[in-house]
């Protein structure tokens, strides 16, 4: 339990109690004829008061009642994925696996429960197998299985992690029935790719938070992401020294190989725009230009700095779903942005040996992933 810090005297507590030694955290009302409480904060980060005990209780009944709930607190789900968080377990991780944890983590932590409390104030050592598939289930059947099954991995580690440290003697998340997650393998409808791109580099133009607007530097992504068959992240870690004379040096992850795109008269215009954007911005800002090519990234935020990931992928979804809301498509025409990747590798000239080279894939089966196009072949006989 907690160790209270120094109170001041006050006089509405009744005079049975030593007040100097009071647990931590626990308050006197004296209104209404008295009530100890406590407060909390629930799932919103809003806070919450709870009463606890009568004006007349004991000093000793008072300490009990506070170690109780200490201990419930020490046993939660909520408790114990704090800690995991604040291990070095957990801080080894890579930054993506940190970000998908956080998202599976804040998914379980709010689930409501029969109880009338959120699944996070649960305590972890009555947690059982069909819980846990209870929880899988209820996930995938309102259209998610892939939260479903990114919850599931989470909460597996995590209760993993809590069995080797003491937190519980089973972990009942082993052996679940994962969901069968969607594969989306979605190819973007040429005109309507085009159209996208045409309204994003309009909306560009706009007054930053103007309704309606996107940042200047959505086009130019999607364009790069479609031109060099590049993923998100591979796009904004561009950098002047992938410029080259003969066209643009990829950073292609995954174990995908390098490759460089020729110059095209298209693609030279997509890159020029995105350094007098950057130009703009940095002049704006009186950014410190790097010495290093390697250093100085094609694509800026609009405060100057390189571009993150999640900040493309928000502007991305901000914009798609203003175009479904303005019925500029349809739900059934709506991609992602690593989409375009493949759009770019179907629409390679070539065959699947040319689009594989192109795309960096050492793997011929990822054409089956990526190139969507359909073979024009002659009939068996003239």
């Amino acid at each position: 339990m907690k160790k209270a810090r120094k109170r001041k005297h006050n006089p509405h507590i009744p005079a049975h109690i030593d007040q100097a030694a009071l647990p931590a955290a626990i308050y006197f009302d004296h209104r209404a004829g008295g009530v100890w409480y406590t407060l909390h904060r629930d799932e919103t980060g809003k806070q919450r008061r709870r009463n606890v005990a009568p004006a007349d209780v004991s000093l000793a009944e008072l300490h009990r009642i506070m170690d109780d709930a200490s201990n419930v607190d020490r046993g939660t789900l909520r408790y114990v994925c704090e800690k995991f968080h604040e291990s070095d377990r957990y801080k080894k991780l890579k930054p993506k696996t940190h970000d998908d944890y956080c998202y599976s983590r804040d998914v379980l932590l709010t689930i409501p429960t029969k109880l009338g409390k959120p699944l996070g104030d649960l305590a972890v050592k009555k947690f059982t197998a069909a819980l846990v598939q209870r929880i899988v289930d209820r996930l995938a059947d309102e259209g998610t299985p892939s939260k479903a099954a990114h919850a599931l991995r989470y909460l597996r580690r995590v209760l993993q992690w809590g069995r080797n440290r003491g937190f519980l003697e089973v972990n009942p998340a082993l052996g679940i029935e994962a969901p069968v997650e969607r594969k989306q393998r979605r190819l973007p409808i040429q005109n309507v790719m085009d159209e996208l791109i045409d309204r994003a580099t309009a909306r560009g133009r706009l007054a930053r938070n103007e309704p309606g607007g996107c940042p200047e530097y959505l086009s130019i992504a999607m364009e790069l992401a479609y031109l060099c068959r590049l993923r998100g992240i591979e796009v904004v870690t561009l950098t002047d020294a992938n410029e080259l004379d003969e066209g643009i040096l990829t950073n292609r992850r995954k174990g995908s190989r390098d490759n460089i795109v020729r110059w095209t008269p298209r693609l030279r215009a997509v890159w020029d725009s995105a350094k007098a954007y950057r130009s703009r911005t940095w002049e704006k800002r009186k950014t410190p230009i790097p010495i290093a090519p390697g250093k100085r990234p094609i694509i800026v935020a609009s405060h100057g700095g390189a571009l993150r990931k999640s900040s493309l992928d928000t502007a991305w979804q901000r914009f798609i779903t203003l175009a479904l809301k303005d019925e500029i498509i349809t739900p059934e025409q709506r991609f992602a942005l690593h989409d375009l990747k493949r759009r770019g590798i179907t629409d390679t000239t070539g065959n699947r040996a040319d689009k594989q080279e192109a795309s960096g894939h050492r793997d011929p089966k990822m054409m089956d992933v990526y190139d969507l196009s359909v073979p024009v072949v002659s009939p068996s006989a003239d």
